[in-house]
């Protein structure tokens, strides 16, 4: 038997147990959420004033709730769109860089070649007047050439500056032999005789050393620099799988459904739905870091001897050189000529004619930096000096631009989830997937395989975003080139359109883009 106090005691325990059950069951005010679902610019229709039973959800907790099938549904695809967004903000700045040095370097180097064309010409068309713009052509098709190359056109700048300084002796041959005739087959003869008798000194060896590394250098640095644009914007562009959406929806939104709108998700809680999602953006990273550390090399030679300015903006005095050495040699060079191509025939013109020799065998006098000719925009080369010491402090930006973006693809959930911004500084009053308190579970690493124990995200990791694969074997390619480049070999551009054309990642070409 159980005493009487007892009995009342156990009693009064039971009704007030009772009486608590009765008032938690009572649904709580959704004023708040319809407040705030309100901001996100949905319609309130069909959202309800108080909690109503949530066995319909399929992502948020399944209790009281605030949230309609319906609501569910819509916060779905906003968190859908808001982790694109987070993405896509979070990578700007990196992506800018890329975009703004890109077109910087590209504008420069184009400027650099115009400006040296047309201080050759100008120069000399005071020296020679007629005589060398009967010829011009020679070296319009050199700059046009180097152009050509460094826009990305398949040109082989060892054979096309052979063939520039073989047309060179052709020309002046006959010029200083003007009472000769001789025939195609016989200039033919005579361009064979350019590396055995080097009738231009050496300036024709430390040309084509300068300027291969040169362009070499430059035209795959700017290329580069779009690679990374590319490859940047387009992974960017994030794959957001079902799963993905699902954990972002129960991290984002569920607090809403819960009736506290205002409860950001905890940091921990954050960074394993972020690595769920972001887990193929990771793996980028190992290949982005070997791309960035071969720019760097490349960004080194920009600023060495082996820059492009060094070589472009002098070339027309290195052109000149090479001139007064052919026609110092001219005796010699010709004799050698006529013993191993024969004795040409007379023209069989008069004299006069003799007085092209002589006004080509004018004393050529290079300019000193105070007398060299302006462009025709009017502007001292001077000014191209100013342009390129901006240019480089403009390496040095880059450079320090660059080293900022290395291991920014594995380091972007840690962005997107920094405290205070998306999830909650304080670790005891946050979101933690199902009510305001602490996040337990581990963060886990980052990358695919480390999915394979993601608390929050359902990651396949069987199955590799092809985008990102795509992505990792451009950037491969543009390392391998890049690491060529630093060493002064060139990898033609045969190579690169064939593996593109392979990915699906760009169609076969590297023009410029526009």
């Amino acid at each position: 038997h159980v005493s009487t106090p007892l009995m009342f005691a156990l009693c009064t325990l039971s009704v007030l147990l009772s009486l608590s059950s009765a008032g938690e069951s009572k649904a709580r005010s959704c004023s708040e959420v319809r407040q705030a679902y309100n901001v996100q610019g949905f319609s309130l229709v069909n959202v309800p004033h108080q909690e109503i039973s949530g066995e319909h959800l399929r992502v948020c907790p399944q209790g009281y709730t605030c949230c309609t099938s319906e609501m569910e549904d819509k916060l779905n695809q906003q968190s859908k769109l808001e982790f694109e967004n987070l993405v896509e903000e979070n990578s700007h700045n990196m992506r800018t860089t890329f975009v703004s040095r890109h077109k910087k370097f590209d504008e420069f180097f184009l400027e650099l070649l115009d400006n040296s064309e047309k201080s050759l010409n100008s120069m000399f068309t005071r020296t020679y007047g007629k005589l060398y713009m009967q010829n011009s052509e020679v070296f319009q098709d050199l700059f046009t050439e180097l152009k050509r190359y460094y826009t990305g056109g398949n040109v082989n700048l060892e054979e096309m500056l052979n063939d520039f300084w073989s047309r060179l002796l052709e020309r002046m041959f006959q010029l200083l032999n003007s009472q000769y005739h001789f025939t195609d087959d016989y200039l033919e003869c005579v361009s064979k005789y350019t590396d055995q008798l080097k009738p231009f000194g050496d300036v024709p060896r430390k040309l084509k050393a300068q300027v291969t590394r040169a362009f070499i250098a430059a035209r795959t640095f700017v290329q580069g620099l779009m690679v990374g644009r590319e490859v940047a914007n387009r992974v960017a562009k994030v794959n957001v799988v079902p799963a993905c959406v699902r954990a972002l929806t129960k991290m984002l939104y569920c607090p809403y459904c819960r009736g506290m709108p205002g409860l950001k998700p905890c940091h921990n809680y954050c960074h394993n739905v972020m690595r769920g999602c972001l887990a193929n953006q990771a793996d980028l990273d190992a290949e982005w870091n070997l791309f960035i550390d071969a720019m760097l090399l490349v960004a080194a030679r920009l600023e060495g001897p082996f820059n492009i300015e060094a070589v472009i903006e002098p070339v027309d005095i290195k052109i000149s050189e090479a001139i007064m050495t052919m026609q110092d040699n001219s005796m010699q060079v010709s004799a050698k000529v006529f013993q191993g191509c024969g004795q040409p025939k007379p023209s069989g013109i008069g004299r006069s004619a003799r007085g092209i020799s002589d006004v080509f065998s004018t004393r050529f006098r290079p300019y000193t930096p105070e007398e060299r000719p302006t462009t025709a925009a009017g502007t001292s080369l001077d000014r191209l000096r100013v342009v390129w010491r901006t240019m480089q402090h403009s390496v040095i930006d880059i450079k320090e631009k660059l080293k900022e973006s290395k291991r920014f693809w594995s380091n972007l959930p840690d962005d997107i989830c920094a405290k205070g911004k998306l999830a909650e500084s304080d670790e005891e009053q946050c979101w933690n997937s199902h009510t305001k308190g602490r996040y337990f579970p581990e963060v886990v690493k980052e990358g695919l395989t480390n999915q394979v124990n993601n608390p929050e995200v359902d990651v396949d990791i069987t199955r590799p975003d092809t985008l990102i694969r795509q992505q990792i074997m451009a950037l491969r390619v543009m390392t391998n080139k890049l690491k060529n480049a630093y060493n002064g070999n060139d990898i033609y551009f045969q190579d690169s359109s064939k593996f593109f054309s392979l990915s699906g990642v760009w169609m076969c070409r590297w023009r410029r883009d526009k």
